[in-house]
């Protein structure tokens, strides 16, 4: 039985609590031993990005110390893992903490692609009647390097129909504080993003990121549409 840590990244603990109890009911069913320190906070990218290093290092050394590096990590955000696996080896680079920030980014996986790759399972047994499109965030295309994972899990609901829409590979606009500073810009994409959606007739939007689908959410509810935002996790532990 292969057991793993669970990280719950900020914004999924304090918003959206069920995606992370989704991801937990599906590796269960996979077969892992699921545990979780309840002392982790925040991975650091925030602040790392804000420019704030030193700060964000003094996250970072907590969230390294609050994890057992000898077994797998997984979270449902490959913003928070991309950050962990690409930038923590650099923050950390001639350090006491090096070798231990280099073995965290080994062990550390986003959720899909640790029951494709990892586990090897592609149908968890999901039932979910829609006509869903995808949404490749950024991060999990550009960092993690997750592109056919989620879509071979989605290709195995019950009950799905998933069309890709086009420019997919595009940004949704959110980007974290580029919402903030450059907000018409973010809006403007968010908008483009949506319209992509809608023209190919789904009813839901799924993505690995709740970051983006928490963006694309408030433009869609903003411009009155009526597509739906969906983690992937809801939808893997749908009908079971």
């Amino acid at each position: 039985m292969t057991t793993v840590q669970l990280f719950v990244p900020c914004f999924i603990d304090q918003l959206y609590p069920n995606v992370a109890f989704n991801m937990v009911k599906v590796l269960e069913k996979a077969g892992c031993t699921v545990t979780y320190n309840e002392n982790q906070t925040c991975c650091g990218q925030p602040a790392f990005n804000g420019g704030f290093w030193g700060e964000a290092r003094e996250v970072c050394t907590k969230f390294i110390n609050d994890f057992d590096h000898s077994s797998y990590i997984v979270a449902p955000s490959a913003s928070c893992v991309g950050f962990v696996k690409n930038y923590y080896p650099k923050l950390f680079e001639n350090s006491a903490n090096q070798a231990k920030a280099k073995k965290l980014a080994e062990n550390i996986y986003e959720f899909s692609d640790f029951l494709v790759n990892i586990l090897n399972i592609e149908n968890v047994g999901a039932k979910f009647e829609a006509k869903a499109t995808y949404h490749d965030s950024c991060a999990a295309l550009r960092e993690c390097k997750i592109k056919d994972e989620p879509r071979k899990l989605l290709a195995h609901v019950q009950g799905l129909e998933l069309v890709e829409m086009q420019d997919v590979e595009t940004c949704c606009g959110f980007g974290g504080t580029f919402a903030v500073k450059f907000e018409p810009i973010s809006v403007a994409m968010a908008d483009q993003k949506i319209t992509n959606a809608e023209q190919t007739g789904a009813t839901h939007i799924i993505s690995t990121d709740m970051s983006c689908l928490m963006h694309i959410d408030g433009c869609a509810k903003n411009k009155k549409s009526r597509l739906q935002s969906l983690h992937l996790a809801d939808v893997l532990a749908s009908g079971w």
